[in-house]
């Protein structure tokens, strides 16, 4: 399930945070940990990514100037972290677009958002809701690639988000390579099918005009 939210501007300021169960030290860890990735971030960052943290599960979308950060238990459905990151992000811009890259604006100016992402997270903890939503984004956009790696090896290890986003680049890459040969294998396929098919039918026609019509 969803367990929390945390929004910041590309600066490190944060702006949001969802009021959660401030009793569980794996999730205060958890945060913390999304506080120090913030830090981490450049211009050059992979826009999604997903980060693999003990028994939790960090997603986060970067819109204009914006990080959207959701924690979640493991094995939460990857399409509907995102597709909830991509419900907030577009909220959040609606009501705050003109403010949130104000100068003056103070940590924490946008609290009062914690409401819809408390009425956000509800209906996403719904089972019901979550099997609809799950199959929904399925049929609309398939099984969508995001980058996935330990938190542990990027904030101990030396390991960077940028390098994320150049893997993330390079398996585009590799993947349209593969489709091209895929579909030069395939037309390759059918030419080999085919072929000796159209020659024997050719000199089938060719047979005929030279017999009845020549």
């Amino acid at each position: 399930m969803i367990k929390s939210t945390l929004i910041f501007r590309d600066d490190g300021l944060p702006l949001c945070s969802s009021v959660d169960d401030d009793t569980d030290p794996l999730l205060s860890e958890q945060r913390k940990k999304v506080k120090v990735l913030v830090s981490k971030l450049t211009p050059n960052s992979a826009d999604e990514a997903t980060l693999e943290s003990g028994n939790f599960e960090i997603h986060y979308v970067r819109v204009n100037t914006i990080a959207y950060f959701v924690i979640v238990d493991k094995g939460f459905s990857r399409s509907l972290a995102f597709s909830y990151l991509k419900e907030i992000s577009q909220e959040f811009e609606h009501s705050y677009g003109n403010e949130y890259g104000k100068p003056s604006i103070r940590p924490y100016a946008f609290v009062t958002f914690d409401n819809f992402l408390q009425k956000t997270k509800k209906l996403y903890s719904d089972k019901r809701v979550q099997n609809n939503l799950d199959q929904l984004n399925q049929d609309l956009s398939g099984v969508k690639q995001i980058m996935t790696k330990n938190i542990e090896d990027l904030l101990y290890r030396g390991d960077s988000l940028d390098k994320m986003s150049d893997l993330s680049a390079s398996l585009k890459q590799n993947s349209k390579k593969y489709r091209k040969s895929a579909q030069k294998i395939n037309f390759d396929l059918l030419i080999s099918q085919y072929a000796p098919i159209a020659v024997v039918a050719f000199i089938f026609v060719f047979l005929i005009w030279w017999v009845f019509l020549r």
